[in-house]
C-alpha cells in the first residue's frame, strides 16, 4: 500500500503539472493564432517561465478572490469576519510552528494563549492560506455542538487525520453513518450494567497488590502507567468479555516502575502518538510520512488482537437460535446484534476504547498528582469516603452518587486538565457564530471552514470561573461559585462533549473513576510526588517559573496527541493506611 506522503506527492504533483500543462498549451495555441509566421523555438523557455510565474500568482489571485467573496457573503448574512492572524512568516508558517513545538515540548495551549490576548476568544488562524477559526467562547460551543448541531460536522480533514486509526467508528463519521454507529451502542451504556463493579473490583484488587508492593518497599511506582493498563483491561473486558490482561501476573510480572510488556497496549499508544501529531502539521502532515504510515505498525498490533475476538463474536452469534438469544453481555455482543461486518466491529471496537481507556486515565492520573500536592484535599476526600463507606466495604452506585466532595475533586481535575483540551468541527454551509460582544455583528463562518476549539484553554478563562480559575479547588463545584458561573452557561464545562454528540459512557466514566478512588483512599493515607524519579526531559523546565498560571507552579510536564497525559509518567510514593 502507498504510504500517506507518496499518495500526497503523486495527487499534487499531477495536480500542478496539469495546471502547467494547460498553461503551455494556452500559450502554444495563442502564439500560432496570434503570430503564425514566427518561428516557436523561442516559445518554449518562455511558455516554462510563464506557467511557472503563473503559480504564484495565482495563488495570490485566488486568496484575494476568496477574501472578496468571503467579505460579500459575510455582509449578506449580517456577518463581519474573524479577526485574522498576522503571522510574521508567509502563510502564517511560524504559527504552525509555535503550534508544533507546543505538541512537542510546551505547555498545552501556550500557542494560542498569546493570540487570545492579541485577537480575543475568537480569531481566525490562516495557517497555510487555509481558514482555520479558533475559539474560546462557550456561545460558539453551544452553536456548533448543540442548537446550530446540523450545520457542523467532523468533516474530511478531520477523518482523514483519522482514519488509519479509527476507521469509520463513532468518533470519526457523520451524519446516517454515525447515527448508525451511536445507535448500535446506546442500549449498552443505556442499561445498569453501567452500575455493575465486580469486573471493577477484579482489576482494582490487582492495582491495589501493586501499590502496596510499592508502598512497603518505600520505593516510586509509575501511577499514570499501572492506571492505564487498569483501564485498559476494564474497558477492553467491559467492551470484548476478554480482558487485554495488561496487569495479568500481578506484582510478580510487573518490574520496579509497575510496567509490563503487552504489543496491544504499545501499538495502540504509538498509533494514537502517531495521529496526534497529524493535526499540528495541517494538511502538510503526509509529507512526513513518506516511508509509511505512522499508525501502521501500531495498528498491526491491534487488529491482530481483536480480530480473533470478533470472528468468535459473529461465529457464536450465527450458531445461536433466535430462541435462545440472551441480553448482551458486552458491548461486542450489543453490536453483533446489529451487523456482522467484521470491519465496521473492528472500528467500533477501537472508536469506544478510546474513550473507556485514555479519557479515564489521564483524568484518575490527574487526581492523584492533585491529591499528591494539595494534602489537606486528599485528606478531605478520605474522610468523606471512611464516613460513607468505610476503610474496607466495596462501595455500591448509591455510595458514590452520595459523595458530593468526590464528584467535586473529580470536576475540578476534569475543568482544569481535560482529557481533550482540544476539538475541532467543520462547517457545512456559510454560517455564524454569536459575537463575544453583544453589540457587535456575529461572526461569518465560510463553508467547509474548520472551528478549533479549547475546552483546556475556555475552562481556565477567569471571566467565566473567577479570579482563581488557575488554582484546584473542588469547593467550587459546591459553593456559590457555582451558581455565579458555572450555571450561567453549562457550555463552558465540556469534558465529555455536549450536544447529541456527548460521550455514551459518561456515568460509566465517572463510576469507574469514582469505585477506583474510593478503593485507593481506603487502603492509603498519603500520596507524594516522587519527582526523583521523573526522567530529565519530563520535568517542567526552570522558565516555565516565570511563567502565568498553573504552568508556573505544575511539578510535571503535560503532553498531548489526541488525548492528554504525563510526559515520562506520574511517579509517586504512597502510604498505607494500616486498614489492611
Amino acid at each position: 500500500m502507498v504510504s500517506p506522503g507518496i499518495e500526497f506527492l503523486i495527487r499534487n504533483t499531477l495536480h500542478g503539472l496539469s495546471k502547467l500543462a494547460l498553461i503551455g498549451i494556452g500559450l502554444y495555441y495563442g502564439w500560432q493564432r496570434f503570430v503564425p509566421e514566427a518561428p516557436l523555438s523561442p516559445l518554449v523557455p518562455v511558455a516554462i517561465l510563464a506557467s511557472l510565474a503563473s503559480v504564484p500568482m495565482q495563488a495570490a489571485a485566488r486568496n484575494w478572490l476568496k477574501y472578496w467573496h468571503q467579505k460579500r457573503e459575510a455582509a449578506a448574512l449580517g456577518a463581519r469576519l474573524a479577526p485574522r492572524v498576522r503571522g510574521e512568516w508567509p502563510g502564517n508558517l511560524d504559527i504552525m510552528r509555535d503550534i508544533m513545538n507546543m505538541r512537542l515540548t510546551g505547555y498545552p495551549g501556550d500557542a494560542f494563549v498569546g493570540l487570545i490576548a492579541k485577537y480575543g476568544p475568537v480569531f481566525n488562524t490562516r495557517i497555510l492560506w487555509v481558514d482555520h477559526i479558533f475559539t474560546v467562547s462557550p456561545d460558539h460551543l453551544k452553536s456548533v455542538l448543540a442548537t446550530s448541531f446540523d450545520e457542523f460536522q467532523k468533516g474530511p480533514y478531520l477523518q482523514g487525520i483519522m482514519r488509519s486509526v479509527l476507521g469509520s467508528g463513532i468518533f470519526n463519521s457523520d451524519g446516517e453513518q454515525w447515527k448508525y454507529h451511536r445507535n448500535m451502542s446506546r442500549p449498552f451504556f443505556a442499561r445498569d450494567r453501567v452500575r455493575d463493579f465486580d469486573t471493577l473490583d477484579a482489576h482494582t484488587g490487582v492495582v491495589l497488590s501493586i501499590l502496596k508492593s510499592h508502598s512497603q518497599s518505600g520505593t516510586a511506582v509509575d501511577f499514570q502507567d499501572l492506571i492505564g493498563r487498569f483501564t485498559m483491561d476494564s474497558a477492553s473486558e467491559l467492551l470484548f468479555g476478554k480482558s487485554v490482561d495488561s496487569l495479568k501476573g500481578g506484582v510478580e510480572s510487573v518490574d520496579a516502575a509497575g510496567r509490563v510488556e503487552n504489543n496491544f497496549l504499545q501499538g495502540y499508544t504509538s498509533a494514537l502518538a502517531a495521529v496526534g501529531m497529524r493535526d499540528s502539521r495541517r494538511w502538510l502532515w503526509p509529507l512526513w510520512e513518506l516511508r509509511q504510515d505512522g499508525t501502521k505498525e501500531g495498528m498491526e498490533a491491534v487488529r491482530s488482537f481483536l480480530s480473533p475476538i470478533i470472528a468468535v463474536a459473529v461465529e457464536r452469534k450465527r450458531a445461536r437460535a433466535e430462541a435462545e438469544k440472551t441480553e448482551a453481555q458486552t458491548l461486542l455482543e450489543e453490536l453483533v446484534n446489529s451487523t456482522e461486518d467484521r470491519e465496521i466491529l473492528m472500528d467500533e471496537m477501537i472508536n469506544i476504547l478510546l474513550a473507556g481507556r485514555d479519557t479515564t486515565m489521564h483524568t484518575l492520573t490527574m487526581v492523584i498528582y492533585f491529591l499528591s500536592i494539595y494534602p489537606a484535599i486528599s485528606q478531605r476526600l478520605r474522610t468523606e469516603i471512611l464516613d460513607q463507606v468505610g476503610p474496607a466495604r466495596r462501595p455500591t452506585y448509591e455510595d458514590i452518587r452520595d459523595m458530593k466532595y468526590l464528584r467535586a475533586v473529580i470536576n475540578e481535575t476534569l475543568r482544569l486538565y481535560p482529557p481533550v483540551p482540544a476539538n475541532l468541527r467543520q462547517s457545512i454551509n456559510a454560517t455564524t457564530l454569536p459575537s463575544p460582544d453583544p453589540n457587535d455583528k456575529p461572526i461569518y463562518v465560510p463553508a467547509q471552514t474548520t472551528v478549533l476549539y479549547s475546552p483546556l484553554l475556555m475552562q481556565r478563562r477567569k471571566d467565566l470561573w473567577g479570579p482563581d480559575a488557575d488554582e484546584f479547588d473542588p469547593d467550587r463545584f459546591l459553593d456559590t461559585r457555582l451558581k455565579e458561573y458555572l450555571l450561567t452557561n453549562s457550555f463552558q464545562f465540556l469534558p465529555f462533549n455536549a450536544g447529541p454528540r456527548i460521550c455514551l459512557g459518561q456515568q460509566f466514566a465517572y463510576n469507574e473513576m469514582s469505585f477506583m478512588l474510593v478503593r485507593l483512599l481506603q487502603s492509603f493515607a498519603k500520596f507524594e510526588l516522587a519527582e526523583d524519579a521523573l526522567p530529565p526531559d519530563a520535568r517542567p523546565p526552570v522558565e516555565w517559573r516565570s511563567a502565568q498560571g498553573r504552568k508556573a507552579v505544575e511539578r510535571f510536564r503535560p503532553k498531548v496527541h489526541l488525548t492528554m497525559s504525563a510526559k515520562g509518567g506520574m511517579w509517586i510514593r504512597l502510604g498505607e493506611s494500616g486498614n489492611s
